[in-house]
């Protein structure tokens, strides 16, 4: 058999490092949602970009599929290897390769993540600000154009990313972007392949930009009595300008589901939670400001965190807000999605999908990164219940119907993977046609992480 012969010359390649065992396999073939448990055929585990290279090379020659995995913390089945295959757990390529510190850039390997970077960063008085909430590998966050609670003030992956190596479906290695920070010079390559999840190349280094440790910062959270006043909090915050590194949003449901997991005793009520970076002055005159417009949207309960072990607690608690509202429905699965719209469209987009899942009958606490009009929702539903998935995906589909219709997109930073294929034409229209295009030129074969993201072959 073909994937037989792959398998053997994979296995003289990697040795040890080739895992077929079963454990190892249904490890890595499990989503964190709904997906079903689909284990590729084997494991690698590449300690080099130069194994990865011939490790593609070999599943080119076989045509066996490729699929690249950091933590598998995705949430639309990026990871998983449907049409089975290799999937390539890049754990060991986790150090840091050169950290210039005058220049506030790093370089390192795939596997690192995020909280181990920041680690090693401690001492130098720089931070990388990308924090998508699970400790999610640097290679995988670039893959899915990850972001997180921190994107409304740093931004993205797209724009902490200012170069890639990338391993090729023919096995060819290239390097895209340069350490300065603008270049005119030709296509934007290290943007092609940020957020392609892994259907271009394997990335097997990322230089990335890094920012100043703030001099001071507050948090604070502070609750209202509607999700309308809250957004509309939101709105006039990003409209008077004021620099926040978070603004979050919990629904009632999302603080109900935290007093229940983590002994809060947040009232069960809508919430922002927010933070300020800056200096000592500057901080303090933005919580000022900040105050103010709670008070004209019927803030309430407002209770700021100064110390580092209150403001750590507060994230803690935000980051954890799924286990929470999974821990409400036990035994439960989940399908968790989001949508992001123009901020003037947030409390709108909000309001309805809180009255879409209320009307369902469904469990959907709604929680997210609002700053930026990106928020999510975690709908649960009974998996006895046979009809239940489907009444999940209808409300799901909805918020993208929703979200398009106000001109926004389908996901604000969990990607496509599979969960969301069948918005990719309704988005992008021909777009979505020329991404299949660049996919075909890059793969003529189709081996990296098959049936996701572009038009399927026929």
């Amino acid at each position: 058999m073909p994937i037989q012969a792959a398998l053997a010359e994979l296995s003289t390649l990697l040795g040890q490092r080739l895992s077929l065992s079963k454990s190892d396999l249904e490890l890595h073939g499990r989503s964190e949602t709904y997906f079903p448990t689909t284990p590729p055929d084997a494991v690698a585990y590449p300690e080099t970009t130069q194994e990865v290279s011939d490790l593609v090379r070999i599943c080119a020659a076989h045509k066996l599929p490729v699929v690249g995995w950091g933590t598998g913390t995705s949430l639309e089945g990026q990871a998983v290897a449907f049409s089975g295959g290799v999937v390539v757990d890049f754990s060991r390529m986790n150090r840091v390769l050169d950290l210039r510190q005058g220049d506030m850039d790093v370089a390192v390997q795939p596997g690192i993540t995020r909280e181990a970077l920041n680690e090693e960063l401690r001492a130098t008085g720089l931070f990388f600000p990308v924090d998508p909430g699970a400790n999610a590998s640097i290679g995988g966050m670039a893959s899915t154009r990850a972001s997180g609670t921190t994107a409304v003030r740093y931004g993205t992956m797209r724009d902490n990313v200012l170069g890639l190596e990338v391993v090729l479906a023919d096995g060819r290695i290239i390097r895209t972007g340069t350490r300065a920070r603008k270049t005119a010079a030709g296509y934007d390559l290290t943007g092609l392949f940020v957020g392609a999840e892994g259907t271009l190349g394997l990335i097997t280094e990322l230089t990335l930009k890094l920012h100043g440790q703030p001099e001071a910062i507050t948090a604070a959270i502070c609750a209202f009595d509607t999700v309308d006043d809250a957004v509309r909090a939101v709105i006039d915050t990003i409209q008077m300008g004021l620099s926040m590194a978070r603004i979050e949003l919990l629904d009632a449901e999302t603080a109900k589901a935290f007093n229940a997991y983590a002994g809060a005793s947040m009232p069960e009520c809508p919430h922002l939670m927010v933070e300020f970076h800056g200096s000592e002055t500057g901080v303090a005159e933005m919580a000022e400001t900040f105050g103010a417009i709670i008070a004209d949207h019927n803030g309430h309960g407002f209770d700021w965190a100064t110390r580092p072990e209150d403001r750590n607690a507060l994230w803690t608690m935000r980051h954890n807000g799924a286990y929470a509202i999974y821990a409400a429905r036990p035994g439960w699965k989940s399908l968790v999605t989001d949508v992001c719209v123009p901020i003037s469209r947030l409390a709108e987009a909000v309001n309805e999908t809180a009255a879409d899942l209320r009307d369902s009958g469904l469990y959907g606490p709604i929680l997210g990164h609002v700053g930026d009009g990106n928020f999510h929702s975690v709908i649960m539903f009974d998996p006895a219940d046979q009809a239940a998935l489907e009444r999940v995906k209808a409300a799901s589909n909805r918020m993208v119907e929703r979200a398009l219709a106000m001109g926004g997109t389908m996901t604000g930073e969990h990607g496509i993977g599979v969960g969301k294929m069948g918005y990719m034409q309704a988005e992008h229209g021909q777009g979505w046609q020329v991404m299949g295009a660049i996919k075909q030129a890059l793969d003529p074969q189709n081996i990296l992480n098959p049936g996701k993201m572009v038009p399927p072959r026929n």
